[in-house]
């Protein structure tokens, strides 16, 4: 996390910050260290020996005392002896209780031992536990607003007050902020999250400016954040803004202007816009060699072999792929995670340009590493790079195979905190593969596991959720639910118009479905005009000679044709509707009924 530094010396310096998040993987961050901001010295209490099991309410009114347990409560954490994190918690708990009783004047060390209490809770585990307490720190430090209609005499006092405690407050401030919002990311909670790094990042420019270099850290931080969300256009601006910073505060290509750089292609990849993404790394490798940092140039030439490969610019890609495979092996080893997803890099362009048993070997040789990866090997890479190669056995047809790689994905990831977005990716890349292979029970479950996830994690305006209600919805039909179908395909209407517009092709597609379930649940009227949409959109887009466009003439024809009569088959509706346009594709299954294709998803 950032720091704010506090102008008076004799104030509490700020905590260290976390490890910044990985910039080549899209998956969510490991929980930082949380920030525990020291307390001043005071002279201990009397007392030879005093603890959580000797010392008793009336105690709890020596002023002395809150600082002394506070100081107790750091010491317990770093030593662990004597019941470690949990005598720990007990120690700042009651100097939190003391110190609230000692009132005004006590305000900046109670946020402090609520700060660590709050570190004790995600040290174990506890992250929701750990949300109240922060929340209480910040409004023991976030300043009161000035009553309007105050006497006018009074106004310079409350200033003078503000100037006073603003400093030393705003430290406090920024800091409980910070904590809070990666407490709520470990949760998932990435609207909550970055709501908090918003305000603590305003306090922060409030007290320190909008062009000081420490404004530039927690711009890049809370760039990373939306990343994280998918929110790259709030991104690129903080992104900017850090990387104007560091340019105007820092020495021609220092390693922090690179760092913006890196994350800066990141984001414009992310947008589609390649050439700028590699004039941005191109710029940071040529810094990172300056600097002699060998690995992070072999990192940053993986990224640029992503941006070839994206440009189609296939041979570039596979030269800037060996270029940083020949340097991490000598750096870390040949069972270093790091080597394994370049040979996943190399084995995703091999079968793109068609060369098979290419790509094959090196998704075996990247399933070695992953097998027995060096010591300190992270879950989350370990696990990502599982699900990417199950994407390219996907593509291969080995479709059992993909399955069981997901499945030590999920087993790698699923207690892994902060992880819900990532298990929710693998439970919805493995519903997909239960639906192609007609396991269609296992597929629902999995989509529905995928949903409840997303949604506690506050991901509920994303296209992707969208599109993973659809295709939720395509196994409910395949199980007879379909009213369960329905409000599916009504709630992923909804989200796709809001995320994509009216005439996105996914949304086109959702309400092709929808048209679909009216007419199988007898709404022939509503499925009629949302064909008509959907036609007149088609025409407009693709033209009448497309043979989407007809497709969709003849369907509409046949509910007009139907419409003045009463109906009763429902299964031949569906049969119909669903096995065209927006379900071509659709093979037999062995009994030799009819199954949909994956519409509109994409693993």
């Amino acid at each position: 996390m950032p720091g704010l530094a506090a102008a008076d010396a004799a104030s509490p310096p700020p905590a260290a910050a976390p490890a910044p998040r990985r910039l080549s993987s899209p998956l969510p961050r490991r929980a930082p260290p949380s920030p525990s901001p020291s307390s001043a010295s005071r002279a201990k209490p009397s007392r030879k020996s005093l603890g959580p099991d000797t010392t008793d309410e009336a105690a709890l009114d020596n002023p002395d005392l809150g600082p002394f347990l506070l100081k107790q409560a750091r010491d317990a954490m770093v030593s662990g002896e004597g019941g470690g994190a949990a005598r720990a918690l007990e120690f700042a708990e009651r100097a939190a209780r003391a110190l609230e009783r000692r009132g005004e004047g006590a305000e900046l060390e109670l946020a402090m031992s609520l700060h660590v209490a709050a570190a004790i809770h995600c040290g174990l585990g506890r992250h929701a536990d750990a949300v109240p307490v922060l929340e209480r720190a910040v409004a023991v430090v976030t300043p009161a607003p000035v009553v309007e209609g105050e006497a006018e005499g009074d106004v310079p006092q409350a200033e003078e007050e503000e100037v006073r405690k603003g400093e030393e407050w705003a430290l406090a401030a920024f800091s409980g902020w910070m904590q809070l919002g990666d407490t709520h990311a470990m949760l998932g909670r990435m609207d909550e999250s970055i709501a908090c790094y918003g305000k603590g990042f305003e306090i922060q420019m409030a007290a320190l400016g909008d062009r000081d270099p420490r404004v530039a850290e927690t711009c890049r931080y809370l760039a990373e954040a939306h990343v994280q969300a998918l929110q790259f256009d709030e991104a690129e601006k903080l992104c900017r803004k850090a990387l104007e910073i560091h340019r105007e505060h820092s020495a021609p290509a220092s390693l922090e202007e690179a760092s913006d750089r890196r994350l800066m292609a990141l984001i414009l990849d992310a947008k589609g816009d390649y050439d700028g993404a590699l004039e941005h790394l191109v710029l940071a490798s040529m810094t990172m060699v300056a600097n002699g940092r060998d690995v992070e140039v072999a990192t940053i030439d993986v990224a640029i072999g992503n941006t070839y490969l994206a440009l189609a610019r296939f041979d570039e890609s596979v030269f800037s792929y060996q270029k940083a495979l020949t340097v991490l092996k000598s750096a870390r080893g040949d069972d270093h995670p790091s080597v394994a997803s370049v040979f996943v890099r190399l084995a995703d362009l091999y079968h793109r340009t068609g060369k098979l048993r290419e790509s094959k070997s090196y998704c075996e040789n990247a399933l070695r590493v992953y097998a027995k990866p060096a010591p300190g090997a992270a879950p989350d890479e370990v696990g990502g790079g599982l699900m990417e190669i199950a994407a390219i056995y996907e593509a291969l047809g080995e479709l059992d195979e993909a399955l069981k790689l997901l499945q030590r994905a999920l087993k790698l990831l699923e207690d892994s905190p902060g992880q819900w977005s990532t298990v929710a990716g693998i439970e919805a890349q493995m519903g997909v593969l239960y639906y192609m292979i007609g396991r269609y029970a296992d597929s629902r479950n999995s989509f529905e596991s995928a949903v409840s996830k997303l949604r506690a994690s506050g991901e509920r305006k994303s296209a992707f959720f969208g599109v993973l209600l659809n295709q939720m919805g395509l196994a409910c039909v395949q199980l007879f639910k379909i009213d369960e179908a329905a409000q599916l395909f009504e709630e992923a209407r909804a989200v796709l118009e809001q995320e994509c517009g009216a005439s996105h092709p996914d949304t086109l597609g959702v309400y092709s479905n929808l048209a679909a379930i009216y007419d199988a649940m007898g709404r022939v009227e509503d499925a009629i005009e949302i064909l008509e949409h959907v036609l007149k959109v088609r025409e407009e887009k693709l033209g009448t000679a497309n043979p989407d466009v007809e497709d969709e003439k003849r369907r509409l024809a046949e509910l007009l044709k139907e419409a003045g009569r009463s109906r009763n088959r429902k299964q031949k509706s569906l049969d119909n509707l669903f096995g065209n346009s927006t379900q071509r594709g659709a093979k037999k299954d062995s009994s030799g009924g009819r199954r949909w294709s994956n519409f509109g998803f994409r693993s």
